[in-house]
């Protein structure tokens, strides 16, 4: 019988072949695309104490074989709208403390 509170996990193979786990936590669907929102699992424990919590964003792309793949979000005016969809969604489930944008001078 499967675990329905169970996690989902994804692996992502980076530039250098080296292969990282998350946890996928939300996923959406705009106009624009499909997203995913995604934390870092970790082997060690002690590396999850040390870790910021913050959410990785990426859009879900199919190629032509058919394959999905997770790429990074290029358009920032993109990213912030679907990171603000994000937290808007999570808010309830996670403390999220939202980050004020740096004075310009």
């Amino acid at each position: 019988m499967a675990d329905e509170y169970g996690t989902d996990l994804v692996s992502v193979v980076d530039e250098d072949g080296k292969r990282h786990d998350f946890e996928l936590v939300d996923a959406i669907e705009t106009d624009d695309g499909r997203y995913v929102a995604l934390l870092p699992v970790y082997e060690n424990p002690s590396e999850s104490v040390n870790d910021d919590g913050e959410l990785i964003i990426l859009e879900v792309v199919e190629e032509e074989s058919g394959e999905e793949v997770l790429t990074p979000i290029e358009d920032d005016e993109v990213f912030e709208e679907i990171a603000g969809i994000f937290e808007e969604r999570l808010s309830e489930l996670y403390e999220i403390e939202e980050i004020e944008d740096e004075p310009t001078e």
